[in-house]
């Protein structure tokens, strides 16, 4: 097409580079900033606090010289030990990443503490840290649970709601299981100490084949009993295994670590105990159920089988019953043969007379004819030249008989 055009002979159209859309821009940003701005620690004063009735609280973390968006999601509903205001100085753990729809990058906020406990999260960390080198946490060390537990020890306090839900949780689940209460407490200062000493009795004394130690949720400082290094090296010593409950599903203490299970709640805690009775319980239920129907069939079968041999078997009066009505049926089919016999023997010999009615003698002596003898009757006379002068002839009429002599 460009024959005549030589200057346009070598020009190409140039292609646009290829270009991303606003949502592969969004997706590659929001990757990169949760890959390298994961469970980090942002220290900030809160400001524009929102709490939404779903439970979320929205707000921004600023200081002197920059502000960030943070958002944490069911704040509302969970149990906390202080209530968030602006103008609050504190520290949020999170991941950063971002808004899709707004292109905005936020702090998605997992824990909240105000300023001046972060101390306690820093022992925490470090405690976490020397006990796991320590190899107190490794899989390889902790006691397996028993299947079927016959008494359940309970390390808490009476007055905490957590040994009401284990209790009623056991009661449901496994009530013939026996609990053994070790009070103590399980907040304050003398708290880690009352722990150790349930610990060690119960253990010593062999009260049960477990032990469940547990309380409610709380804050972190609420929870710290838990957090006693001693007290985890006690656990760790102990020849009966032990389930660690404290707190909420979210909340976790250094007891949790060097436990032999970690339950997510006081309730789930007396679930994980009670599951093997609970599935035997289920399982001896179905076979239960299977043998019922099991039963059930066989009778029917048998029920069967018996109307089946009582069809075929028929009592002596029965038979006797059936042959009699089979005689008077054959006693009937007899009598209505004879009848039959008799009847055409009877329309046979009616007929033969009617025919011989038609051929009699007399039958023609009424149409006007006579019958003609001789001797008194002996001797027929069939024509004029068989008398004699001297016979009386007996001339035979149809109403009677006269005797005359010939001329």
């Amino acid at each position: 097409m460009n024959d005549g055009l030589p200057l346009f002979q070598n020009a190409v159209p140039k292609t646009p580079p290829p270009a991303l859309t606003v949502t592969q821009v969004t997706t590659r940003i929001k990757a990169q900033l949760e890959g390298t701005f994961r469970d980090v620690w942002i220290q900030g004063e809160i400001s524009n606090l929102k709490a939404a009735s779903s439970g979320h609280v929205y707000f921004s973390l600023k200081d002197e010289g920059a502000m960030i968006s943070a958002v944490a999601f069911n704040w509302g509903r969970k149990k906390q030990g202080f209530e968030l205001k602006d103008g609050m100085e504190v520290l949020c753990r999170g991941t950063i990443s971002v808004y899709a729809s707004r292109g905005n990058y936020q702090l998605l906020v997992e824990a909240i503490e105000p300023r001046g406990i972060g101390s306690l999260q820093l022992a925490f960390d470090q405690l976490k840290e020397k006990l796991k080198s320590e190899g107190l946490f490794d899989l390889s060390r902790k006691k397996p649970l028993p299947q079927f537990p016959s008494r359940i020890v309970v390390i808490t306090s009476p007055q905490a709601a957590a040994f009401h839900d284990v209790c009623t949780v056991l009661k449901r689940r496994a009530p013939f299981v026996e609990v053994l209460l070790v009070p103590a407490l399980v907040q304050g200062a003398e708290a880690p100490a009352k722990l150790i000493q349930a610990l060690r009795v119960a253990d010593h004394h062999r009260l049960g084949q477990v032990i469940l130690l547990t309380r409610g949720g709380g804050s972190l400082e609420d929870l710290w009993a838990f957090n006693h290094e001693e007290l985890a090296r006690t656990i760790a010593s102990l020849s009966i295994p032990v389930v660690s409950a404290v707190g909420h599903e979210v909340d976790f203490t250094i007891a949790d670590f060097v436990s032999d299970l970690r339950a997510p709640t006081p309730s789930a805690g007396a679930e994980i105990l009670t599951q093997h009775w609970v599935a035997l319980r289920d399982r001896s239920g179905q076979l239960k159920e299977r043998m019922v129907r099991a039963q059930i069939r066989d009778l029917a079968f048998r029920r069967q089988a018996l109307q089946i041999l009582a069809g075929k078997l028929k009592s002596p009066q029965d038979q006797l019953r059936e042959k009699a009505q089979r005689l008077d049926e054959l006693s009937l089919g007899l009598e209505r043969g004879v009848r039959m016999v008799l009847e055409r023997r009877r329309a046979t010999l009616e007929r033969a007379a009617a025919k011989l009615h038609a051929l009699s003698p007399l039958q023609v002596l009424s149409r006007g004819y006579a019958l003609v003898s001789a001797e008194g009757g002996k001797r027929i006379i069939r024509s004029a030249a068989e008398v004699a002068g001297q016979d009386r002839l007996v001339l035979k009429f149809s109403d009677g008989e006269v005797e005359v002599r010939p001329c």
